[in-house]
């Protein structure tokens, strides 16, 4: 009688097993970490390109002899507080500091904690990432259109030109207006981060 060979006729039961499921867990808590990372590194840009804003601005003060008569000339200062929209701008920066350092402290103690914290933390930051960038908008638009009447006057209504007199006030203005489009931009990528986040936790609930 012919043998039959066994090594042929066996079949492995571990071939027949499912493959095991993937660690959908550890998948979620990297997606998280990722997106705290994010968030953390985006706060620090913000407050660092606010508070180099508001050093550009005022440190801005400039006195310069102005003629007022032949032979007679007074010295005359240009500060940022001379104008309110100036102002504006200085409080919407400041705040906008502020704001970071609190809301990078959360950041930070949640990635220390490696959570991504909850829908509500989420929901809230969105809000007021959403808020402060119009607010920083709304001063940058304000600032710049100050200064460009200073740069460049308004023949229509009599408004003369500053920056051919003041020209290291208006410098300092200029850098200021420029830098202070990183905060805007990074309050953009936040609300984008969070609803990201808000998006994944909804579609994995």
């Amino acid at each position: 009688m012919a043998s039959v060979n066994p090594s042929h006729s066996t079949i492995s039961v571990e071939s027949l097993a499912p493959p095991a499921p993937e660690n959908k867990s550890s998948t979620r808590a990297g997606a998280a970490k990722n997106h705290v990372v994010v968030d953390v590194v985006l706060r620090a840009m913000l407050f660092a390109t606010a508070f180099v804003a508001i050093t550009f601005l005022v440190t801005s003060k400039q006195t310069k002899l102005i003629p007022v008569a032949p032979g007679i000339a007074i010295p005359m200062a240009a500060k940022f507080n001379q104008s309110p929209a100036f102002i504006y701008y200085v409080a919407a920066l400041s705040v906008t500091c502020f704001y970071s350092v609190i809301t990078g402290l959360l950041s930070v103690l949640a990635l220390v904690k490696m959570t991504e914290g909850s829908t509500k933390t989420r929901v809230h930051l969105a809000i007021l990432d959403a808020l402060l960038l119009g607010i920083m908008a709304s001063a940058t638009g304000a600032a710049g259109g100050v200064g460009y009447i200073g740069f460049k006057g308004n023949n229509h209504t009599g408004w003369t030109k500053i920056c051919n007199v003041y020209g290291s006030f208006c410098r300092h203005i200029a850098a200021s207006i420029a830098v202070s489009l990183l905060p805007s931009v990074a309050l953009l990528l936040l609300v984008w981060v969070s609803v990201f986040a808000l998006s994944k936790k909804i579609s994995r609930s």
